[in-house]
């Protein structure tokens, strides 16, 4: 970077699970480097020059993310590969119920705002910003349904019986393709995303590592997820909002959020609802199984990994009670 100059200093940010990320303070401003990890990684995780070349193809667009300068490639220079980016200045909230935000007004208000950010993610035009080969169109919930169930099979600590009844349940209704392709964040939820400091708009989305070309709705049954998780208080699992009266908080509930979704997509209704959940909560379970694993090994970036384990026997639970009634 022609510009940068020392003395500069790095901070590591507390949240987060897969890609060790820091501020850094150096004296010509502030910025971000996200790196992978260290040790053995699985195949294909933690692609943090995926991450680059998507926040780079989208600084054009309606999808807000921070500007990036740098791609190091040469794991030399750091012990690993890794990427500087724009520090955003804003608020970031891990309490989906947004407790720490002043009024109804106001939550309903981020929902939305959510929900919008979400419809220009799912609307990007992929050949106009270079992403038509970013993944394999087509076929996704087949294509990840083997993904996930492979990288748990390898980063399974032992029998979950609930975990093995959903994959069983899954690899027997997925449903057919309907030829839907779009950009997907991946692991859109509240934690991933920087709002301005009065919380009117979104100005960065962040954590793109599991961005793929992939079904718009499994973005959006990610999300609504959190509305039927407990609270949590593991870092980079998301907090949830069951049992909560979320009317009187000012929050839409999942038919609510989903309708406005809809809308802004000019869709009528989404088909095969409760798979697109039951898929969302094995692909975090498998994703927690695989922290607990790099907890075992010792390559955990946050220190609540460890705990991440004991979180998917209870998401495999929650997605039976929805396939079975």
């Amino acid at each position: 970077m022609d510009d940068f100059a020392g003395p500069f200093t790095a901070t590591k940010f507390s949240g987060g699970q897969s890609n060790p990320t820091f501020r850094i303070d150096a004296a010509s401003g502030t910025y971000v480097l996200r790196r992978q990890p260290p040790g053995k990684l699985l195949r294909s995780a933690h692609a943090v020059d995926r991450e680059y070349r998507v926040l780079k193809a989208l600084e054009s667009t309606d999808v807000p993310v921070p500007k990036v300068f740098h791609l190091c490639e040469d794991l030399d220079v750091i012990g690993s590969m890794f990427y500087l980016m724009e520090f955003c200045d804003g608020n970031i909230y891990w309490d989906a119920q947004l407790g720490d935000v002043a009024g109804n007004a106001q939550r309903t208000q981020m929902y939305d705002e959510m929900n919008r950010v979400l419809a220009a993610i799912h609307s990007v035009d992929l050949d106009e910003v270079g992403l038509s080969d970013y993944g394999k169109p087509g076929d996704y919930f087949h294509r990840q349904f083997a993904r996930w169930s492979k990288q748990y099979e390898y980063s399974e600590l032992g029998v979950i019986t609930e975990m093995n009844e959903l994959i069983g349940w899954l690899s027997e209704n997925i449903p057919t393709d309907d030829g839907r392709v779009a950009l997907v964040h991946g692991d859109y939820r509240l934690d991933n995303m920087v709002f301005s400091k009065d919380n009117q708009k979104i100005i960065a989305v962040l954590d793109w590592e599991l961005s793929t070309l992939g079904h718009p709705w499994a973005d959006l049954a990610y999300q609504c997820m959190g509305m039927r998780r407990p609270p949590s208080h593991i870092a980079g699992t998301g907090s949830g909002l069951q049992g909560l009266d979320i009317a009187a908080l000012g929050i839409p509930t999942e038919q609510e959020y989903v309708s406005r979704y809809c809308e802004r997509m000019g869709i009528a209704h989404i088909d095969n609802w409760n798979f697109c959940l039951a898929f969302s909560f094995f692909r975090l379970a498998a994703i927690a199984q695989g922290v607990a694993k790099r907890a075992v090994e010792g390559n955990a970036s946050n220190k609540f990994a460890a705990e991440a384990g004991a979180m998917v026997r209870p998401l495999a639970a929650m997605a039976l009670k929805i396939v079975n009634g």
